[in-house]
C-alpha cells in the first residue's frame, strides 16, 4: 500500500477546481493506458463542488465519457431520486451533463428498488454487480482507477463510522444499520474493497474537518478514525483546503 501525501489549497473553491482538474487528467491517463477508466464517487458538499467544477472544465470534453465506469463508495438507503442520495447529487452536478453510457453508471440500489427493500440484499446485489465487472483473475472487484472519499467530522469515510461493526466486514459491500449520522440505514464499500483502488483521494474542506484529518495523518487507530485506515495501491492523496489542514504537521503539507 502507498504512503499518504498531502496537497493543501487556499480555500474550498480552489480545492474543488484542483480536484476536478486532477480527476479529468486521471481519467484521460487511464483511458490512454487501458482504453477505459473507472471512478468511485462520494457525496457531500465538497464532492458536489468538485463535480460542478468538472462539468465547467473545457477539458472535460477530452474524456471519452462513454468509456468511463462510475461506481459509488456508499449510499444512503433512500428512494431513488431522493435529494439526500449521493447518486442524485452526482447526477445533478455532473453525470447528467456528460455523455456517459447509462449501462456503465452503477448506482447502489435504492430503498424502493423493485428487486427489494432490504439493505442486506441491496448490498449483496451491488457486490454481485461489482463481481460481474471484476478484473480478470479476481473474484469480486473491478479495477478502480481512482476512488474518492469525503472525510467526516468524526473521521468516517464512505459509511464506515468510528467503532461501528462494519469496520470489521471482509465482504466488499455491507449494509449499515444504526449510522450515527442520518439516515440510519446505508450501504457501503468496506475498507478491504476501498483499499483495492489504484488511487484513493481523501477530499476535505472546512475547519470542522481539521481535527479528524490531523488525527488520521498522525497515525490514529483506524477503528477509532476510519480515514486513517484507507490506502490506495499506488497512491493515497489527501486533498485539503487550509482550514481542513490546520492540524496537519507542516512537514506533510504541499501548499498550492
Amino acid at each position: 500500500m502507498s504512503e499518504a501525501s498531502v496537497a493543501v489549497h487556499a480555500d474550498a473553491e480552489l480545492l474543488a477546481q484542483a480536484v476536478a482538474a486532477r480527476l479529468v487528467v486521471k481519467l484521460l491517463d487511464a483511458q490512454a493506458e487501458r482504453g477505459q477508466a473507472s471512478v468511485v464517487l462520494t457525496g457531500g458538499r465538497i464532492a458536489a463542488a468538485v463535480y460542478r467544477a468538472v462539468a465547467a472544465l473545457p477539458a472535460r470534453d477530452a474524456v471519452d465519457w462513454s468509456r468511463v465506469d462510475v461506481w459509488w463508495g456508499d449510499e444512503r438507503f433512500l428512494p431513488a431520486g431522493d435529494p439526500e442520495r449521493n447518486e442524485t447529487q452526482a447526477r445533478a452536478a455532473l453525470l447528467d451533463v456528460v455523455p456517459l453510457d447509462p449501462a456503465r453508471v452503477h448506482a447502489m440500489p435504492a430503498a424502493d428498488d423493485p428487486a427489494g427493500a432490504d439493505p442486506e440484499e441491496a448490498a449483496a446485489r451491488y457486490a454481485a454487480e461489482l463481481a460481474v465487472a471484476a478484473r480478470p483473475g479476481t473474484a469480486e472487484l473491478p479495477h478502480f482507477d481512482v476512488l474518492m472519499l469525503g472525510v467526516g467530522e468524526d473521521g468516517h469515510i464512505a459509511s464506515v463510522f468510528p467503532e461501528h461493526p462494519v469496520h470489521y466486514e471482509s465482504r466488499p459491500v455491507s449494509a449499515v444499520r444504526g449510522s450515527p449520522k442520518p439516515p440510519p440505514v446505508r450501504t457501503t464499500l468496506t475498507i478491504p474493497a476501498i483499499n483495492t483502488a489504484e488511487e484513493v483521494w481523501l477530499v476535505a474542506s472546512g475547519a470542522d474537518k481539521a481535527r479528524a484529518v490531523g488525527m488520521a495523518l498522525a497515525g490514529a487507530g483506524p477503528v477509532q478514525v476510519p480515514a486513517a485506515g484507507v490506502r490506495g495501491v499506488s497512491r493515497t492523496l489527501w486533498l485539503l483546503d487550509r482550514a481542513a489542514a490546520a492540524d496537519v504537521p507542516a512537514r506533510l503539507r504541499s501548499l498550492r
